[in-house]
């Protein structure tokens, strides 16, 4: 290369333009996240240009350093993580500053006069950002939060810092504000009518967002019709609107433990759209004929009047399926049966048999844990999750044969990839050593040795422990408009079509089914970037309930400080292992400090375990251990258990005392999960 082409070629380094996630450490340095790309790009504050941390961006690549380090500049913001923070208020003469509650970069606020709002100095607010000038960002008072409650500060803190907003704008609430009550029957008329049909709801004890019902009748001999009827939220919603934004910003409703931030106003998510007994309601339907064995024989896919019956839950349900009797109990019982004639083929068409439980928190009127629930899934979960998965996958068949210019049409998928190698190999060896073999060559051998795996672990000890490392080996479930199929569940096309009220993917694939349904395709071609958004969405949602679990854990254990409980190890790291209680379900840290007067131990990344150096006493994950609780952090949501030795603990010194440090000891804090 001479010198003119080096030169060229360093100026289109120079040049290069990069999308990523900006992340800012304590500090205030910032790195973007490139995905795909193993080093990230480092970015000084002066180069952020109004970015704010977890906002997606394009980043300018100015050079590269000698260690290979990669710096840049921030050229645009593509997408804000959030708009609303959590902060405090100081008022002067005409105008006031917002301070936020977290550093990472986030600046302090203008607010003008005409935007407090009625806050009154210190007080503790919501503020959203308005507009930026030329240093500072301008923000409006959204909400006033009252410093007294505890639980509902950290609740709302939780949504915010994951980028939801706590409010619609007004100009949404006064979308849905106007849209009729009523049906009418010109529209009635443009739908198949399915209010004389058999049809009801199965769903939670407390839920009020009823978006999918079941419709049954008997037809010729040995066939049956039947229904899956979904709210037809996309005809209340104009695309574009202001209600269609608010919803699409959000994508996805969240659960938190005391409360549901909606993705819809309750007007439309809990009354309009709620397909509630006794009611006529607009669906969108996916109506199967099959015969006894469970066959399809054929499919209709349309827009539908219906009148559900009744509302039952899944309580309710489950006592038909095992005592065979009550309302609508025939129904009830051939539906099940259907359903479980279609999870067996499923399971053996290669999908993976992962069993799931449920923890919820039991609140009082304050919304303070008194009691943990575990839910299982049963035949009566089972039987709703089998006919909303075969119309999500009927959906996604028919839309994946449609094309436009031979091209396939933009559809939100719902992928999911095959394990890497990186994860699947090891945890391969790992249950090797339990007498488990996989055959890792084909996607099938990795599904069948993974069915044959979690049938014979069901009671043994090791149960516990490969059910959570093979489900940590599996990749993340995304949209995405490339249909790589979903391994996990064994389909060649899967998409989501049965939750509009709460997940927005679902509303595009109702636009999208009905352009296809009337002949009158328009490709998006902003499907992938609206993919990739509900997503991340997705993923945020997940994260808020995970810390909100998470802070109801603390809660509920500090009443146990001192305490000893039997637990299972959840998980190991260089710096300790966690435990998961076995009475509550609540997880801690027990720090390798507090170990340090037993034994130095060190982390064996593949056999999952800590291990001392002198003793060989070892700590692996789904081994059973007892803890005493010595810390619950509520601001931190932390809690720190320490190790208890019991009689008969192999492998340890008899010099070591029976119990541990006690509580408050400096070796309860470490580093975190």
């Amino acid at each position: 290369m001479n010198k003119k082409q080096h030169k060229h070629a360093k100026s289109k380094t120079h040049q290069h333009i990069a999308t990523g996630t900006l992340d800012i450490t304590r500090s205030g340095i910032g790195y973007v996240i490139v995905e795909g790309q193993e080093k990230d790009i480092f970015v000084r504050p002066q180069h952020f240009n109004q970015a704010l941390n977890g906002d997606r961006v394009s980043v300018k690549i100015n050079r590269h350093g000698r260690s290979g380090r990669m710096e840049g500049e921030i050229v645009q913001v593509l997408e804000r993580k959030q708009s609303e923070f959590i902060g405090r208020i100081e008022i002067n003469k005409n105008f006031a500053f917002f301070i936020p509650d977290k550093s990472k970069g986030t600046p302090d606020m203008y607010i003008p006069g005409d935007k407090i709002n009625g806050a009154k100095n210190n007080d503790r607010v919501v503020v959203k950002i308005t507009e930026w000038n030329k240093k500072n960002p301008e923000g409006e008072v959204m909400a006033i939060l009252n410093a007294s409650d505890e639980n509902d500060l950290a609740m709302k803190e939780i949504l915010v810092d994951a980028g939801f907003a706590l409010a619609f704008d007004d100009d949404a609430l006064e979308e849905a504000a106007r849209i009729p009550d009523t049906i009418s029957a010109t529209e009635i008329s443009k739908r198949k009518d399915f209010r004389d049909i058999l049809t009801f709801t199965i769903d939670p004890e407390d839920a009020k967002d009823f978006d999918d019902a079941i419709s049954l009748r008997k037809r010729k001999a040995g066939l049956y019709e039947i229904g899956v009827h979904i709210a037809d939220v996309s005809h209340y919603m104009q695309p574009g609107g202001p209600l269609d934004e608010n919803a699409y910003e959000r994508a996805t409703s969240v659960y938190l433990p005391d409360r549901v931030l909606p993705m819809l106003p309750e007007h439309i998510s809990n009354e309009l759209c709620s397909l509630r007994p006794k009611e006529d309601k607009l669906t969108f339907s996916a109506v199967f004929e099959v015969n006894a064995k469970g066959e399809i024989k054929s499919h209709w896919l349309g827009k539908t009047v219906i009148h559900s019956d009744h509302r039952f839950t899944y309580e309710e349900v489950q006592e038909i399926i095992e005592k065979k009797e009550g309302i609508f109990h025939d129904e009830i019982l051939l539906l099940n049966e259907l359903a479980q004639k279609f999870r067996k083929q499923r399971f053996k068409n290669g999908a993976i048999n992962f069993s799931s439980e449920e923890v919820r928190f039991k609140l009082d009127s304050d919304g303070k844990p008194v009691g943990i629930i575990i839910k299982e899934s049963k035949e009566a979960h089972q039987l709703i999750e089998e006919f909303m998965l075969l119309a999500n996958k009927t959906v996604a068949e028919d839309v994946g044969k449609v094309k436009i210019n031979k091209q396939p049409i933009p559809f939100p998928y719902r992928i999911h990839d095959t394990p890497g190698e990186e994860k699947l190999l090891p945890f391969a060896d790992f249950a090797k050593k339990f007498g488990h073999k996989f055959d890792t060559k084909t996607p099938q051998g990795i599904a069948a040795s993974f069915n044959k795996m979690l049938a014979e672990v069901q009671g043994k000890p090791e149960q516990h422990v490969l059910e959570q490392l093979g489900i940590r080996t599996m990749a993340k479930a995304i949209y995405a408009t490339e249909n790589i199929g979903h391994y996990g569940l064994g389909f060649e096309h899967y998409c989501h079509f049965t939750s509009p009220i709460r997940r927005y993917p679902d509303i595009m694939v109702h636009r999208i089914l009905q352009q296809v349904l009337e002949g009158h395709l328009k490709a998006d071609k902003k499907m992938e970037e609206k993919c990739r958004h509900s997503s991340e969405r997705e993923r945020a949602a997940m994260d808020a309930e995970r810390a909100a679990n998470k802070y109801k854990q603390v809660e509920f254990m500090q009443q146990y400080l001192g305490e000893e409980f039997e637990g299972v190890i959840s998980g190991v790291a260089a710096f300790g292992f966690w435990v998961e209680t076995v009475q509550h379900k609540c997880e801690g840290l027990v720090s390798i400090q507090s170990l340090l007067d037993y034994d130095d131990f060190r982390l064996i990344e593949t056999e999952y375990c800590l291990a001392g150096r002198r003793s060989g006493r070892t700590f692996r994950m789904g081994d059973k251990v007892w803890i005493k609780v010595v810390a619950a952090n509520l601001g931190k949501r932390q809690l720190d258990y320490e190790w208890i030795i019991q009689n008969g603990d192999i492998n340890m010194p008899e010099q070591v005392p029976h119990r541990a440090k006690k509580s408050g000891s400096k070796h309860s804090k470490s580093k975190r999960k």
